[in-house]
């Protein structure tokens, strides 16, 4: 199994960058599809991007495509999310998520999340 420990968050001006960062324990997560979530003040939680354990597929969701880039470093068992470009509607708890099987809704294992607030 794995676990993981989201960074990063914090308070960003609309238009600025945050990069968030996904600490994964055990050597699985190579062997791991990771991906990001986030949920908004009383919205549903939903994928924002995901990417194979190799790091060779992406996934970005359209509200954060060409803005947000998911990214990963195995031999680090990181993961990161760069956020540019940042929106008020970007304003959300983060989570990290990884599975062996591949990304979806019901992903094995979950960070705790760390929330990102937009202000302009």
């Amino acid at each position: 199994q794995v676990q993981l420990v989201e960074s990063g968050g914090g308070l960003a001006q609309a238009g600025a960058s945050l990069r968030l960062s996904c600490a994964a324990s055990g050597r699985t997560f190579s062997n791991y599809a990771m991906a990001w979530f986030r949920q908004a003040p009383g919205k549903e939680r939903v994928i924002v991007a995901a990417t194979t354990s190799s790091g060779d597929r992406t996934y970005y969701a359209d509200s954060v495509k060409g803005r947000f880039t998911i990214s990963r470093d195995n031999a680090k068992l990181m993961g990161y999310l760069q956020m540019t470009s940042l929106r008020n509607e970007d304003t959300a708890v983060y989570y990290c998520a990884a599975d062996p099987h591949g990304w979806g809704p019901a992903m094995d294992y979950w960070g705790k999340g760390t929330l990102v607030t937009v202000s302009s």
